[in-house]
């Protein structure tokens, strides 16, 4: 029997007899077949895997699940297993978002009788992939200031190739991607797309914490598994009864025909499972080549003056405004310093209010220093531990979000410095990570920092409820913690910590694969003094993401304020309408000396291209022939474009690196 679940925008068939339920066919998409591999790998103490391997298929409650109901609709779909010598009860959920090819799933794990059952592991899903000879992966690796590093190469380079007449033998290798910790992207991307001749199947999975996916070849063909934390890779199990269910991490999985049409359809998703929200102001913030960490009254007035003066919409105070001397190891209890600000911070967020600006304030809420005062006050509970010790890491305690303590410490840090100083906008920062989770319940430590993971969401549910009009930027060092378990709820999206503007190219042209444009957090941090091309090319970088402005603006010229300005409003009209990356020459690789993006719209389109080395050079971007536009800066000088056979022919004879924006319109 075959189950046909029909939404908006794809159809999906499974298959319910002959063995465990199996996904077949996702449409638009390849073609379907009768693959074997099931839809839930399941494994617990006592039931693992045959034949013995480090891949998460062939588990032997996952073989033995049998299909028992379902019901659907347009917008979800739950299809019902059991497992009958253990009475284990698995539902694998389908939720769809109206015209994307795709969907958002998640497992769910019961008993239906007595007893209990130790999960060692539970598939967010198993999607069979076809033949890895035909496959390319694309995916992306991750690092402080070298964030979006992207590849694509042949699935089969990473896979084994075994499978020979007369013997058969099936392969036991896997390519495993797994991120560790509580850093969710801080080495590896959880977001990939499978490209065939014909189709592209995009992933991403949705935590803030440790994750796993993997591709393999089996008996049954290629599969792609989607997980959270195991208990091979992240020391992770979990008791589950009739009155202890257990719910997996949530991915989300599109369809296309292409490399660039998967991200697009996974831009779509992004903002589907996001609460509307057309709020994207300009945001300055007095960290980035600027204050760095050391702000104070006399610092920061003539800066929130020239912020206003260019139309920022926001002013954040960043690092330090709470430390009497090091910012670093004296994090968490959150209040002014009297000697940066000898008449109050409420004298500079004044300043920040009357010119009409949103005021900010930095905040690293899930940790405190060792030498803040509340490492004494909180008690021990309020800290993630292992053995009854506190973990303490870069100077650092790191707070357990399941504790009431740790709790009500941040809900009253919040609604203190929004109810007494009006605060619209923090930038929520996280530069230390936990280790391998706690065990301070009797847990294993991997469900320690999943419930500790997804109590920071319920904390972030209950900010956004009490104070609605709060804006939130994600920030961990950058974007060691790029995921949609966070940016599903955030506004803004700190792409890198990156302070060379040339370096930062890469990272600002990749961060839309990740990251819905309008919330990829670009610095742009011109300084006064430098040549005109590299004053542009830093305002560049924030143009076609979130511009996230900084720089001495009090410092700059009238004709360098000018460009600002200009840089700004052009922004603006960036943010008016949704918009879907694409990549000529593909996403770029870390060292390449053309990067281009482009952001495509109903009826033009935007391209940002920079040139990384001294000029003169050209480059052949294969682009339907069109109208083009200077869009930033206004005139183009010392570049020229031109349109061949091949496509749009770029040239530029500027003698040091340098970038711009163009407007392309499309034929009649």
């Amino acid at each position: 029997m075959e189950l046909i679940w029909k939404t908006s925008a794809v159809t999906v068939s499974f298959s319910l007899e002959d063995g465990p339920v199996r996904l077949l066919s996702i449409s638009p998409g390849p073609a379907g077949e009768n693959s074997g591999q099931p839809l839930v790998e399941i494994s617990a103490l006592g039931h693992g895997r045959s034949p013995a391997t480090l891949r998460h298929v062939g588990t032997h409650l996952g073989r033995q699940l049998r299909y028992h109901s379902h019901d659907s609709d347009a917008d979800q779909l739950r299809i019902v297993q059991v497992e009958p010598s253990t009475g284990l009860q698995v539902t694998s959920v389908f939720k769809a978002s109206e015209g994307v090819a795709g969907f958002q799933t998640w497992t769910e794990a019961t008993l239906t009788g007595p007893g209990e059952l130790e999960l060692d592991f539970l598939s967010t899903a198993v999607l069979r992939t076809g033949a890895p000879d035909q496959l390319e992966l694309v995916a992306g690796v991750n690092d402080w200031m070298a964030e979006n590093r992207w590849t694509r190469r042949p699935l089969r380079e990473l896979l084994p190739d075994i499978q020979r007449d007369p013997h058969h033998p099936e392969s036991r290798g896997r390519h495993a991607v797994t991120a560790s910790n509580s850093w969710s992207t801080g080495e590896v991307l959880p977001t990939g797309v499978l490209v065939s001749p014909d189709a592209a199947l995009g992933w991403q999975i949705e935590h803030n914490g440790p994750w796993h996916y993997e591709l393999g070849d089996t008996r049954y063909g290629g599969y792609l598994l989607l997980s959270g934390p195991t208990d091979q890779e992240h020391q992770w199990t979990v008791t589950v009864s009739a009155d202890k269910p257990f719910r997996t991490v949530p991915a989300s999985i599109v369809t296309a025909t292409g490399h660039d049409q998967a991200f697009a359809a996974l831009t779509r998703q992004r903002r589907a499972i996001r609460p509307a929200d057309d709020r994207r102001p300009v945001i300055f913030n007095d960290y980035m080549n600027t204050l760095m960490g050391d702000p104070t009254t006399e610092k920061l007035l003539p800066l929130i003056d020239a912020a206003a003066s260019v139309g920022a919409d926001g002013f954040c105070i960043d690092a330090g405004w709470y430390a009497e001397g090091d910012w670093w190891n004296t994090v968490g209890e959150w209040k002014p310093s009297t000697t940066r600000f000898p008449n109050g911070l409420g004298e500079v967020i004044d300043r920040i209010r009357a010119h009409g600006m949103i005021p900010g304030l930095w905040l690293e809420p899930e940790v405190i220093g060792i030498d803040s005062p509340l490492a004494r006050q909180l008690p021990d509970s309020a800290f993630i531990s292992r053995r009854g010790v506190r973990v303490s890491e870069g100077g650092r305690h790191l707070l357990d979000l399941r504790s009431p303590a740790a709790r009500r410490h941040l809900d009253e840090t919040v609604d203190v410095l929004v109810s007494e100083y009006g605060i619209g906008f923090f930038k929520l920062d996280y530069n230390t990570m936990t280790g391998p989770g706690t065990d301070s319940d009797g847990q294993s430590l991997g469900q320690g920092l999943l419930e500790h993971n997804r109590a920071h969401l319920d904390w972030l549910d209950g900010i956004q409820a009490r104070h609605p009009e709060l804006l939130l930027e994600n920030c961990a060092s950058g974007a060691m913690r790029m995921d949609y378990a966070l940016l599903s709820r955030l506004h803004l999206q700190s792409t890198s910590d990156q302070q060379d503007p040339v370096l930062y190219a890469p990272i600002a042209a990749a961060a839309p694969a990740s990251v819905v444009p309008e919330q990829a957090g670009n610095w742009a941090y011109p300084q006064t003094g430098t040549s005109p091309e590299r004053f542009t090319f830093c305002l560049v970088n924030g143009i076609l993401g979130r511009m996230y402005l900084s720089g001495y603006l009090d410092k700059m010229t009238s004709a360098e304020l000018d460009l600002v300005r200009t840089a700004i409003s052009r922004h603006r009209l960036v943010l008016g309408e949704p918009l879907t990356p694409f990549w000529p020459l593909g996403l770029p690789g870390w060292t390449d000396e053309w990067v281009v993006l482009g952001l495509a719209g109903k009826s033009r389109s935007y391209l940002t291209i920079w040139h990384r080395e001294a000029g003169p050079a050209e480059v052949e971007l294969p682009l339907p022939p069109g109208r083009i536009a200077d869009f930033f800066p206004l005139a183009a000088d010392g570049w020229s474009y031109l349109w061949q056979a091949g496509g749009l022919k770029v040239s530029t004879d500027v003698a040091e690196p340098s970038a711009r924006v163009i407007t392309l319109f499309a034929d009649d």
